[in-house]
């Protein structure tokens, strides 16, 4: 059993840095994009993308918290609401950019 969760622990990290890597990746080429083009739809779309991505990599860092029981569940729900905060942000300016 204990190997099986190791295993699975395992899984869960690397489809994390999949992830990550993927909104890495997205941010990049946006940015490429602004560059070749400066827009301001692809302005808002970089921005956008760089937020989404510092959000994943957030979130990575504060799941790794929460799973060595090193802080209160006060502290870890309010790590888990300031997390967010990237999110709403980098979506908010991938609406804007498909808006204008």
């Amino acid at each position: 059993m204990v190997e099986t969760v190791a295993i699975a622990r395992g899984v869960l990290i690397l489809l994390r840095l999949i992830t990550f890597g993927l909104t890495l990746g997205i941010t990049l080429i946006s940015f490429q994009a602004y560059r070749k083009k400066q827009s301001e739809k692809l302005q808002s779309a970089f921005i956008g993308f760089a937020f989404i991505s510092m959000g994943v990599a957030i979130t990575n860092v504060i799941t790794q918290l929460g799973a060595g029981g090193g802080t209160s569940s006060l502290q870890f729900i309010f790590l888990q609401m300031t997390e967010t905060i990237p999110f709403i942000i980098g979506f908010a300016m991938l609406y804007l950019s498909l808006y204008r």
